[in-house]
C-alpha cells in the first residue's frame, strides 16, 4: 500500500477545512497521537509522491466579486489544435479549468474552459483572444445562472 491509514487520515484533515491559526496542524497531531513535525514530513512525503498536487485557499469567486461567469465550448477545426489551445487558455488566470470531452456525435464543440470574471466586457474580451490566438472561430457560450453545489471533492 503506497500510504497507510495515518496517511490516509492526514489527507482526509487536508481536504477540509484547515484552520487559520498559527498551528493548523495541532489538533490533528494530538488526535493521531503524532508530533506537528511529523505532520509536516507526512505531509511533504505525500506531496513527494504524488499524492497531494498543491495545497491552496479556495476563493469563494462569486462574493470575491466574480459574478460573471461561462463554460465556452469551442469547436477543433482538428486535433492537432487541441493541446495549442488547451495551452493557450490554461495561460488565462481568469480561466478555472480547461478539459477536452468526449462528445455525442452531433454536437462539434470538444473543449471547454471555465471563465470566471466580474463582467461581460471581460469576457468577451477572453473569448475574442483566445479565439484569435487558437484560430478557433465557432464556439458556444454557455453561462452560469445558479450554482447549485460546489464543493472540493472528498475522496477519503
Amino acid at each position: 500500500m503506497p500510504y497507510d491509514s495515518t496517511d490516509r487520515e492526514i489527507m482526509r484533515f487536508l481536504q477540509g477545512d484547515i484552520p487559520l491559526e498559527s498551528r493548523p496542524y495541532k489538533n490533528l497531531a494530538e488526535r493521531l497521537e503524532l508530533s506537528e513535525e511529523e505532520i509536516v514530513l507526512r505531509v511533504k512525503k505525500l506531496r513527494e509522491k504524488g499524492f497531494l498536487r498543491r495545497m491552496g485557499a479556495v476563493l469563494r469567486h462569486r462574493q470575491a466579486g466574480f459574478a460573471v461567469n461561462a463554460m465556452v465550448a469551442w469547436k477543433l477545426e482538428n486535433e492537432e489544435q487541441a493541446d495549442r489551445a488547451g495551452k493557450i487558455m490554461a495561460g488565462y488566470k481568469e480561466i478555472s479549468h480547461c478539459y477536452i470531452r468526449e462528445v455525442p456525435p452531433d454536437f462539434d464543440y470538444s473543449i471547454f474552459s471555465m471563465i470566471h470574471v466580474k463582467n461581460e466586457e471581460r469576457l468577451a474580451e477572453i473569448i475574442e483572444e483566445i479565439s484569435l490566438q487558437t484560430g478557433i472561430g465557432k464556439y458556444i457560450i454557455i453561462r452560469s445562472s445558479r450554482e447549485l453545489k460546489k464543493e472540493s471533492m472528498q475522496y477519503f
